[in-house]
């Protein structure tokens, strides 16, 4: 069993690009900050929030799945992986795994999820049959 310290198998330092940063970044953030992150906390809030408040946040969203969006286009122009993985759906599929990882740390204190979440996610981006389409 790995350890949460060790490093990925997708995180070579002749691979240490962008998702690997971003990885250990957003880590490093949610790991820093607990259980008091402010997008979870105004997101828990939306049930009873104004139709205002629920654009708000739906455009918090969009411009984070828009920037994990451009990383994965920049990895594709970068040959880091193959060109033809749609990046929109692949940052929506992302997104879907960090908020879900996220919900999982607020709730219990693990980052546990989180992680995979990102690792598999990245993993999936880098697979041998992504590179080969």
């Amino acid at each position: 069993m790995r350890s949460a310290r060790a490093t990925p198998p997708w995180c070579t330092r002749r691979r240490a690009g962008w998702a690997c940063c971003s990885r250990r970044w957003l880590v490093a953030r949610y790991r820093e900050q607990g259980t008091d992150c402010p997008l979870h906390a105004a997101l828990s809030q939306l049930g009873t929030a104004s139709e205002a408040a629920r654009t708000v946040a739906g455009e918090l969203l969009d411009q984070w799945q828009q920037q994990l969006a451009a990383g994965i286009r920049r990895m594709q122009e970068s040959g880091e992986i193959a060109p033809e993985p749609d990046a929109d759906r692949e940052a929506a599929a992302l997104l879907a795994g960090i908020q879900g990882g996220v919900l999982i740390l607020l709730t219990t204190g693990r980052i546990a999820h989180l992680e995979a979440a990102l690792d598999l996610g990245i993993a999936h981006l880098r697979a041998p049959d992504n590179r080969d389409r």
